[in-house]
């Protein structure tokens, strides 16, 4: 094997960074992505590709991605030559520092280059407890996106979108991205669930076609002890194993409430969902269609009326 190709593979990353001063941020890493901090102010985000490089990015600077070799020379600004002698006295015996494991990754799961670059786009955001497109546009109150349900879960990017994300079981996916006129998903991410916060006294999950469906859903219900869950669009196979999972989790005599669109679309949404409940053999479960009353409508154009119905002193309508 190349040299250079052996200290992509065989050196680990995050314990060569710690040994460059970042220190392992646990909060923030997952099996297969490892967030560490310098105290500089660089972040960076540390993954395995499927060919068994180390990869890295950094959230502070877009250019400043790469193997070991990139990371080397760009915190250095040393010849291929210089980066070879590096890593060389870094693998040769007695040279490692000893270090805490307590400050790197010993160990990544190897995944997808595409879901290394969506977590360290995700590093980028702010969580907001208000965004104004979705205050203005959507109508959802800053109470309303300020509520402890949803704490954490809404962010903004550099392009001010409202953003969602989306996790499996292997942590965060991708994310769902809305502004005016733009509806998008995460590029190379993968759908998973975007869910509100959970409660231990929750006996009620509502399962939506997005995000700002879930949050409209609560502007309308107030519901108390219930946790929301959105799709974004179709199902997946990776979806439907989140939400069986979900299901068998869910304590005895709770409901499961299909909060779909009331189109083709989402009746069959909605029947997919049903399938999926019935299939854990739960018999406790109780399963409600909760479908917006007036055909071809979503939960938040329901919300906007309600809201347009107010602002003009039109007795309000809350559906049921």
């Amino acid at each position: 094997m190349d040299e250079l190709e052996s200290f992509k593979i065989t050196i680990n990353l995050s314990e060569y960074a710690a040994g460059q001063g970042y220190e392992l941020d646990r909060k923030e890493s997952s099996r297969n992505c490892a967030t560490m901090r310098h105290p500089d102010g660089d972040k960076i985000i540390i993954s395995r590709g499927m060919d068994g490089h180390w990869i890295y990015f950094s959230v502070r600077d877009d250019a400043d991605h790469g193997t070991i070799i990139d990371f080397v020379q760009k915190r250095r600004a040393v010849s291929l030559g210089e980066v070879r002698r590096t890593l060389r006295a870094w693998t040769g015996p007695g040279e490692r520092p000893r270090l805490s494991t307590q400050l790197y990754a010993p160990e990544i799961e190897r995944t997808s280059k595409d879901r290394a670059r969506v977590q360290a786009d995700f590093a980028r955001m702010q969580a907001v407890t208000s965004h104004p497109y979705l205050e203005r546009e959507r109508h959802l109150s800053a109470a309303v996106q300020a509520d402890p349900r949803f704490a954490g879960k809404i962010y903004i990017d550099r392009h001010g979108n409202a953003v969602f994300p989306h996790h499996d079981r292997d942590g965060l996916c991708g994310f769902e991205l809305r502004n005016s006129r733009f509806k998008g998903f995460a590029k190379g991410g993968q759908k998973g669930l975007w869910y509100s916060a959970f409660f231990p006294d929750d006996q009620n999950l509502v399962i939506t076609e997005s995000a700002i469906e879930s949050l409209s859903y609560h502007a309308l219900h107030s519901a108390e002890g219930t946790r929301y869950f959105s799709i974004a669009g179709e199902m997946n196979p990776t979806q439907r194993q989140l939400l069986e999972a979900a299901f068998l989790k869910l304590p005895p005599g709770a409901s499961i409430l299909m909060a779909t669109n009331n189109d083709a679309g989402g009746r069959h949404l909605a029947g997919e969902i049903k399938d999926i409940a019935v299939a854990t053999g739960r018999a406790d479960l109780t399963l409600i269609d909760r479908h917006p009353v007036r055909e071809g409508t979503d939960w938040n154009e329901v919300l906007k009326t309600q809201a347009g119905a107010s602002s003009s002193g039109t007795p309000t309508f809350r559906p049921v």
